[in-house]
């Protein structure tokens, strides 16, 4: 599994967070009448009546937390990948391709190589002397995929768009977030528990008995706590400004100063590092502490656990098992994947161009590249409207949020330049080698950065990818071909359902440029302040209404979304559909077109984004996501964001007392 860079402090807005796959794969329908549940009124509950019928016949495959419109399309992709790794090798890239899946599927060979590949570095490990000693080993840690204390890497300047710079940020939590070393409900409770048995379990079959590796588990959840307790926290994350503080090497080293961080670079391989961004400087404070107060055993204890929890999948059988028994509990799935399912995600994640090259040309021509490129205009031009249109924007701010929407580049599809991966060696038979030499081959990679011109031109998703993302540095906009294709884009669907599925996608993209973090943002990508001090007053009282709105719905078990972590995709939410909604009635030009199938257009919009959303999520996943996930539950991508349309209700004739007709309607964009 490859080495991501360093979180990028002001991250990519994505569409979804999704998971695994299941099941064999099947055709997938655009809009879809079978779907429908028409014994619910769809002014009471519109997501049950778009989806009802299809959440009933599809339950959850056991190996899955949840199960969707994303999960079939994916499930489609990933058998589609699977004939491509497993198709005969007649050139070098296919080669590098089929050896790789090949000794990822080989889990007899696997098995039988046992934990020895962890054997030179807990020898390392085993053989530091105090704390000070650490900088070398987390170095080398650090560079094969192992996220221990912190993260070193490279990242647009925030305020300079056209430079590449190094970046320091918070990392070596085992636990998704912060707040859950510290909730005290029943179930955080119990989380802490299973994860310390988790910590255990994984120690005794490191070699320690069980009385040594309870005490060592104990040891690794304090100082994960200690770690956490000096962390960000998600929504702080979410602010732009909080984790830009650019400082001088010199200056980064005086927060942790007995920390050896010359020792540390240069096991690193970094570039020339005058300075750099230091996205949370509380936490490098803390780690200074930390280092001279917890004693070096439990620190070594910290780094073994990391060092093998994050090679499960290319250890034996059991280490995988044990590290799916920790998952299930997070996320309700009750199988493992299946083997060729992981070593898909793996290939796909190492070598990801490669594999997409030839997925895009089994799949995706410039016919589907053209016509998603035209859709994209017909929304940036029905935005360019919406924000004329504003009431409350004065002219000023307008003037420069035009300039930011036609400043807009778009990705559609595939890199134009597809990345060289001949410098990473891949060996036949080497499952555990393979990956660890391709996360050192994208780490240096992403260290090369430093220092040079941006490559604009790069991709954070690979072709397959059934998703999509706004990246507010570049002020671009990104669709893999995975995405482009039934139900989100169907060449055999009439304008209506394709404008509620692809174009309310495509709109959501774009309002992220102007969402909570996106509106940051100038038309160049650089952290600026364009907004006049009204404008942003105004802005941020409408931000206000869709946080408390969201917080306001009810989830299953008792949990809470919180309305400020998931503010910019509720925004983005609400907006794309609005100006997909525009942009339709544009391209109609006031023609009126025949029902199809018993629905007007406008119900047939409505459906189309409805359907896209059909999602069953267990409820283990559903609290998981709603307290680390920035992405409303499905259900409320779909109610949360029509309730607040007055054209929704027209086109179904709501009355003001129905559920589906918000007393307070919310709107920003």
């Amino acid at each position: 599994m490859g080495v991501m860079s360093v979180p990028r402090p002001f991250a990519i807005s994505v569409l979804l967070s999704i998971g695994a796959f299941a099941q064999a794969p099947k055709e997938i329908p655009g809009f879809d009448l079978g779907a429908i549940d028409r014994a619910t009124n769809p002014c009471n509950d519109f997501y049950q009546f778009a989806c009802g019928t299809w959440l009933k016949n599809n339950p959850i495959p056991n190996d899955q937390s949840s199960w969707g419109r994303f999960s079939e399309l994916d499930e489609r992709n990933q058998a589609t990948l699977r004939a491509i790794l497993e198709a005969k090798a007649t050139t070098p890239d296919a080669r590098k391709l089929a050896d790789y899946f090949g000794a990822c599927l080989d889990q007899k060979a696997i098995d039988a190589k046992g934990p020895a590949p962890l054997k030179p570095i807990f020898i390392r490990i085993d053989a530091l002397k105090a704390n000070q000693d650490m900088a070398e080993e987390l170095a080398r840690l650090h560079r094969i995929g192992v996220n221990v204390l912190f993260n070193i890497s490279s990242g647009q300047d925030a305020k300079d768009s056209n430079a590449v710079i190094g970046q320091a940020d918070q990392g070596g939590l085992g636990l998704p977030e912060k707040d859950y070393y510290f909730r005290t409900d029943p179930k955080a409770v119990e989380t802490r528990k299973e994860y310390l048995a988790h910590v255990a379990r994984m120690m005794v079959m490191l070699g320690s008995t069980q009385d040594a590796a309870k005490k060592q588990a104990e040891s690794v959840l304090k100082l994960e706590t200690e770690l956490a307790r000096v962390s960000q926290d998600v929504v702080t994350r979410r602010d732009p400004a909080k984790t830009y503080n650019m400082m001088t090497l010199a200056q980064f080293k005086g927060l942790s100063d007995s920390f050896n961080w010359s020792k540390y670079l240069t096991a690193l391989n970094a570039p020339k590092l005058d300075k750099l961004n230091v996205a949370a400087p509380d936490f490098f404070k803390g780690q200074e502490k930390l280092l001279k107060s917890i004693p070096l055993d439990d620190w070594k204890v910290y780094l073994k656990f990391h060092t093998a929890a994050s090679m499960t999948e290319m250890l034996p059988t059991k280490f995988q098992d044990e590290s799916f028994s920790f998952r299930k509990f997070l996320t309700g799935a009750k199988e493992q994947r299946p083997r060729w399912k992981r070593c898909v995600a793996a290939t796909d994640g190492d070598l990801g161009e490669l594999l997409g090259k030839s997925y895009v040309e089994k799949t995706f021509g410039e016919e589907g590249k053209a016509r998603t490129l035209e859709l994209v205009k017909r929304l940036e031009t029905a935005m360019g409207q919406d924000i004329q249109a504003l009431p409350w924007m004065s002219p000023a701010t307008k003037t420069k949020a035009m300039e930011k929407l036609h400043a807009i580049t778009n990705k559609i599809g595939y890199p134009d330049k597809w990345r060289d991966y001949s410098g990473l060696q891949i060996v036949a038979g080497d499952a555990m080698g393979n990956s660890l030499r391709a996360n050192e081959f994208e780490f240096d990679r992403q260290l090369r950065k430093i220092g040079k011109p941006v490559q604009r031109n790069e991709w954070f998703m690979t072709p397959p990818t059934v998703n999509a993302y706004y990246d507010p540095q570049m002020n671009n906009i990104n669709f893999p071909a995975g995405i482009l294709q039934p139900p989100f884009f169907d060449k055999k669907a009439d304008d209506a359902t394709n404008y509620g599925a692809i174009g309310a996608v495509i709109g959501h993209e774009l309002t992220h440029g102007f969402d909570d973090q996106g509106r940051q943002f100038d038309s160049k990508g650089n952290l600026n302040d364009w907004w006049t001090g009204d404008d942003a007053k105004k802005f941020e009282d409408r931000a206000d209404c869709i946080i408390k709105e969201y917080e306001s719905f009810n989830l299953p078990g008792g949990v809470k979304m919180n309305g400020k972590l998931t503010l910019g995709e509720n925004t983005a939410d609400n907006g794309g559909v609005r100006i997909a909604w525009l942009a339709l009635m544009s391209s109609l030009a006031g023609k009126t077109l025949p029902d199809k199938d018993g629905f007007t257009t406008a119900q047939r919009f409505f459906l189309g984004q409805g359907q896209i959303w059909c999602t069953n999520q267990r409820e283990e996943n559903i609290r998981t996501q709603a307290q680390t996930n920035p992405h409303a539950i499905a259900k409320y991508r779909v109610n949360g964001t029509l309730q607040n349309m007055p054209e929704f209700q027209k086109a179904f004739g709501c009355k003001e007392t129905q559920p589906m007709v918000s007393p307070k309607a919310c709107r920003v964009w």
